[in-house]
């Protein structure tokens, strides 16, 4: 049976580049996320430029049962997954009692349960093969906690904690897992968000040094990579304990997303 790379939030940002990149490598694809035009424009290019094969799948990653209707279209385009790419998510900031609950469970569903869900799908045909990676993205607020971005600051740690704990499971079976965790990378995220300030060490990247240090990390079988000098140093170098301090020193450098009425921003879209 062929065997594909499945990224999930594709049509724009990390996913694209995660696309292309991975094209350029010579992966075929499965392209999976909301926005159909913006997929089948994606997908059309790589496959002019690197003669790759390119399955677009619109799904909404916030309905419970995302996971089954991916694998349900895998099974009938005739494939299997070798390469897992959990890298569709969105966050929500601002004090935590405005922001919509509604907002915060789909935030959940998407940055969590459907990544473990297509996880769980998907890791037991790698490991029956003898071979497979899966990469999720988390992100630099997973390393503490982050007044007002709680949720997504929790989903984040939710996902790095998980993405290691598989690698110690599998180290050895055949199957590589790494978490990503980029800082503020230039990509659509913060217009859904509805504030730049949500970037907040005030510096950006773009996607293609991040995925490039995500795909150099796989290659080297590493359990976490956090791109940037800055990143890793903050993610690194700053004290976990007491865990109460950490959270007041983090609320002062995150408060600036408060808008001065105490309003809250919070994202429209997810990064699909």
């Amino acid at each position: 049976m062929p065997t594909a790379a499945l990224v999930t939030g594709a049509s724009s940002g990390l996913g694209a580049e995660f696309a292309a990149q991975l094209a350029a490598r010579g992966h075929d694809l499965v392209l999976v996320a909301r926005s159909e035009a913006r997929l089948t424009a994606l997908a059309e290019r790589l496959i002019t430029e690197h003669g790759v094969h390119a399955h677009v799948l619109v799904q909404d990653l916030t309905e419970p049962d995302a996971a089954r209707r991916v694998t349900d279209r895998l099974a009938a385009l005739g494939l299997s997954v070798d390469l897992l790419v959990n890298n569709a998510g969105f966050g929500t900031c601002g004090r935590f009692e405005d922001i919509a609950a509604d907002r915060d469970h789909d935030q959940l569903l998407v940055n969590v349960v459907a990544l473990v869900d297509l996880t769980h799908a998907l890791l037991p045909g790698m490991l029956e093969r003898g071979a497979g990676a899966v990469v999720n993205v988390a992100s630099t607020a997973g390393f503490q906690p982050s007044p007002y971005f709680a949720v997504y600051s929790a989903s984040k740690s939710f996902v790095l904690n998980f993405g290691l704990a598989l690698r110690q499971e599998y180290r050895g079976r055949g199957i590589r897992v790494l978490t990503l965790c980029p800082g503020p990378v230039d990509t659509p995220f913060f217009d859904a968000i509805g504030t730049r300030d949500a970037a907040v060490n005030g510096s950006m990247t773009t996607p293609e040094p991040v995925v490039r240090a995500a795909l150099r990390s796989l290659d080297r079988d590493r359990g976490y990579v956090t791109p940037g000098l800055g990143n890793a140093l903050a993610a690194h170098l700053l004290p976990r304990r007491p865990r109460t301090l950490v959270t007041a020193l983090a609320e002062r450098i995150t408060r600036k997303v408060l808008a001065p009425s105490g309003t809250t921003a919070q994202s429209k879209e997810y990064a699909a």
